[in-house]
């Protein structure tokens, strides 16, 4: 009935951290080249930023709740007109549906954050065994 909203609302959280830590990391990347242009030999680790495996987070969640909501959408749960989701219109069906998003909504939104992780132990990993090749004096 209305589980996407969870997702939805952990999207939201994400997607706002996210863009923080990129505006962040973007001022420390600038103040980092210009010292950087001072030293003789800089060998450069090579790493995802904090902000781009959170927009991974993100995109995840987005895409799952856009295909959740068309399928409600498919199936008559939303609708175009106020309450906008049908259960909400009657307070037995109301309970029913906050029941529904805690359990299901919130177990999705736990599933996608553990894929999540895992590709970010996967791609931390992988990145690891890369080791940078420092330029032969």
């Amino acid at each position: 009935m209305a589980c996407f909203l969870v997702p939805a609302a952990e999207a939201v959280v994400v997607t706002a951290v996210a863009c923080g830590l990129k505006a962040k990391e973007k001022k420390a990347q600038s103040l980092n080249s210009s010292l950087a242009s001072d030293a003789t030999e800089v060998v450069e680790e090579v790493k995802v930023a904090l902000s781009t495996k959170l927009m991974w987070l993100a995109n995840l969640l987005w895409g799952g709740c856009l295909l959740l909501c068309f399928e409600h959408i498919w199936h008559g749960e939303v609708v175009p007109w106020f309450p906008f989701l049908t259960a909400a219109a009657d307070p037995a069906e109301a309970a029913v549906m906050l029941s529904e998003m805690r359990s299901v909504g919130g177990i999705m939104a736990i599933e996608v954050t553990l894929v999540w992780v895992l590709i970010v132990v996967a791609v931390n990993h992988i990145l690891k065994k890369k080791t940078p090749v420092a330029a032969a004096v």
